[in-house]
């Protein structure tokens, strides 16, 4: 008890101090009594992204729970109640709280649900990472700053429990990307678990101070008129953290990805930034990312509405076809999230966000959207035919090369070593599990069926010939249709196919210890072996002994399985700032001077001036004899306030009708537009250890301050598989075979690192 007091006053005394330092500081660090979930202290925030089941996530649902915490007790006992309610996030503002309908809020970030607690021990992990990593750089320097021999002994000691520990963090991180099962829905079906991303995380962003700053520099306006749209801002990237697995979640992530575009036209001019760093960790690393630049966030968002995408397609129930075509939607706006992200943003240096990983993610994606579609075919049945019976073992066969496709770019060198276990091992299930499935629909179409005088022989012909790409034996199709010995001999080879298909899917689930864990894979894989094993028995006879190879079956499907292109385009949002004016005009690239206040004197004859229409009001013929020239009024001078009253975004014709004798207007000048610059490093960032900012780690090469040679060695979590010269070596390999429509070609080698 002593313990838990002295961490409790020590929390509440370092979030005081850091109110004090930050000013009034609403939205950084609330003070710890008014501090409210959503926001707080790195240290005091669990850092996790929330499952967000019905019962945890949705505000009309919870029951019981809910009533125990709105309550704070549970049965007599105590029970700490969060500001906020269970299933939402709360604002970062102290004060009084806004409109309910105006912002999308995410879900209860305390909710300790399968997925919240997976994606907290993630953040654990990545901390830890952070760690090992700083420990490891300062090792190597000083290791090339030393020459005594006992100094670097001890040295290398330390380098090799860290290089441990980081393979033992690596691998553990691994399990948490493979953990699979918690994001699949409850219900009793059949059904393989589809495969989910998981969610980058991401540090705080405070833009309240350097958006304050910025607007009275740059636009020379009172930065507390913006306050309430900025702590806006700051609530709904505080809110996408955390959002709900649901189509609410992946609207609330669309909305803070929109805003991102006029955002980065108001505050982030070419080659400045307003002292903003933005660091997202890798999913499948864990190493951080720190830039200064909104690509990396407006990337990072776009990944994480595509793992929510998956997330929400693996919980569907696909027990119906509905569901069924939920979820394969689902997978391929997934699929076409990630086609955006790697045809906008090529040169992120994040692992997860580099070509050759979305390659393979795209790849998967639209591999499971077809698993889905296949399974919403077998769901709705199939004739007792064999025209019917080898269409769909074509399916099958389709299914069973997307998914090799997928097991090849995964085992590309470039990714091989960073794609989960649990992955891969589901993949190269599914691939002999289909790859089986079609054999065994072929086998039952060729044994338990016969040519009769009433079957279609031309529509059984055309789908046998296009069954092989050459017929066994040079045997012709109708022929092998009217002959019951060759139709039992094709049979029974691909009988033999599917058993050893079968058996070596059994044989890879046994070798990944989290897939034998699910009763699920036991109970598909096991069922589908014995009953192509009692078909087998039921044909086999003790003197049979031909072992006639079965062809393979050229997969064929009758849908074409294409990825959805995402609509992200910035008109569907209302701009937070848009009081600073119209955005083609009042943005960071153009500069303005102060406002001049212009005092209207009464003329004969007329102002002296008129006003033109554009996207904002403009002055134009300017008098040179008249009283407002003197006041020092200019053409092209923009109108942005007549008598107090902003008019940024009135017509001519109304800031005329506002006009009368003895008002003051303001107007600002034109100062030109601000050269864009670009950054010299893709990785650069300020305020935070190189080493450990960057995707890749490199040793320098040269020689010690004494002339000795270092010896190079490779960092352990370098992603190049040659050479480490470069701070973005990220992997090269692009697959260029997913093509999302005629429209659109593959990425030239110019996109590339």
């Amino acid at each position: 008890g002593r313990v838990r007091a002295t961490v409790k006053v020590s929390r509440t005394g370092s979030a005081a101090a850091a109110t004090r330092r930050t000013g009034s500081g609403r939205g950084r660090i609330p003070s710890a009594a008014g501090r409210r979930p959503g926001r707080g202290a790195e240290k005091s925030r669990p850092d996790l992204d929330s499952e967000n089941r019905e019962r945890s996530c949705s505000p009309d649902q919870g029951g019981e729970r809910q009533n125990r915490e709105r309550s704070g007790t549970d049965n007599g006992r105590p029970v700490p109640v969060p500001a906020a309610p269970a299933a939402m996030t709360d604002s970062v503002r102290s004060g009084p709280q806004r409109e309910i309908s105006y912002f999308h809020k995410g879900c209860n970030p305390y909710a300790q649900t399968g997925r919240s607690k997976l994606q907290t021990h993630r953040v654990s992990l990545n901390q830890q990472i952070i760690k090992a990593m700083r420990l490891r750089a300062g090792a190597e320097n000083l290791l090339q700053a030393t020459d005594n021999t006992r100094v670097r002994e001890i040295v290398l000691l330390e380098l090799s429990f860290v290089n441990s520990n980081l393979q033992l963090l690596r691998e553990e991180l691994e399990t948490v990307n493979g953990s699979v099962q918690v994001y699949q829905g409850e219900q009793d079906s059949l059904c393989f678990p589809l495969i989910p991303l998981g969610l980058k995380e991401t540090k705080e962003v405070d833009f309240l101070l350097p958006f304050k700053d910025f607007i009275q520099e740059h636009y020379s306006e009172s930065p507390a008129l913006y306050e309430e749209q900025i702590l806006d801002l700051m609530d709904l990237r505080q809110a996408t953290r955390t959002p709900s697995r649901s189509v609410a979640g992946v609207e609330l992530l669309t909305s803070y990805y929109r805003q991102l575009t006029p955002l980065e036209s108001r505050f982030f001019p070419g080659g400045r930034h307003p002292h903003l760093f933005f660091t997202w960790y890798d999913s499948l690393t864990g190493l951080p990312v720190c830039q200064p630049h909104l690509s990396l966030e407006k990337a990072s968002v776009l990944f994480n509405m595509a793992a929510l995408y998956t997330q929400n397609g693996a919980r569907t129930d696909r027990r119906s076809p509905a569901g069924l075509r939920t979820a394969a939607i689902a997978f391929r706006s997934a699929a076409g999230l990630l086609w955006e992200l790697r045809e906008t943003y090529t040169h992120v240096p994040s692992f997860d966000l580099s070509p050759a990983v979305q390659g393979v993610l795209l790849h998967l994606l639209l591999a499971q959207a077809r698993e889905c579609s296949f399974e919403e075919m077998v769901l709705a049945g199939t004739a007792n035919r064999v025209s019917s019976l080898l269409r769909l073992a074509q399916e099958a066969a389709q299914l069973s090369d997307t998914y090799t496709g997928v097991e090849l770019s995964s085992g590309q060198a470039a990714v091989q070593s960073h794609v989960p276990p649990a992955w891969r091992h589901t993949v190269q299930v599914k691939l002999q599990h289909y790859r089986a499935l079609a054999h065994y629909l072929v086998s039952i179409a060729l044994i338990d069926h016969r040519l009769g005088p009433l079957d279609d022989a031309e529509d059984q012909e055309e789908v046998l010939t296009g069954l092989y790409d050459q017929m066994p034996n040079q045997l012709h199709p109708l022929t092998l249709l009217r002959s019951g010995e060759h139709r039992l001999r094709l049979g029974k080879a691909h009988l033999r196919s599917a058993i050893m298909a079968h058996e070596e899917a059994l044989r890879v689930q046994g070798l990944c210890p989290s897939l034998k864990k699910m009763q699920i894979f036991q109970n598909i894989l096991r069922g589908s072996h014995r009953r192509s094993l009692a078909k087998f028995t039921e044909l086999e006879q003790e003197d049979d002994f031909d072992m006639m190879e079965a062809p393979h079956i050229i997969g064929k499907s009758s849908q074409q399985i294409e990825i959805l292109k995402p609509d992200l385009s910035s008109d569907k949002v209302v701009d937070l700032f848009q009081k600073l004016g119209p955005l083609a005009v009042f943005c960071a690239r153009q500069r303005w001077t102060a406002p001049r206040k212009i005092q209207l004197q009464p003329a004969q004859g007329g102002r002296g001036f008129g006003l033109r229409d554009e996207a904002v009001v403009r002055v134009t013929a300017v008098e040179p004899s008249s009283s407002a020239a003197a006041a020092g009024l200019k053409d092209g001078d923009v109108v942005v306030s007549v008598g107090g009253t902003d008019c940024k975004w009135a017509s001519a014709s109304e800031v005329e009708a506002m006009l009368r004798d003895g008002l003051d207007i303001q107007v600002i000048s034109a100062q030109g537009l601000e050269a864009a610059q670009v950054p010299k490093s893709a990785t650069f960032c300020s305020g935070l250890s190189k080493v450990y900012s960057q995707s890749c780690w490199v040793l320098d090469e040269g020689k010690s301050r004494k002339g000795k040679k270092v010896s190079k060695k490779l960092s352990f979590l370098n992603w190049a598989s040659k050479k480490t010269a470069s701070t973005t070596s990220l992997p090269l390999a692009v697959d260029n075979s997913i093509q999302p429509g005629p429209s659109i070609q593959p990425a030239d080698e110019s996109s590339l690192y």
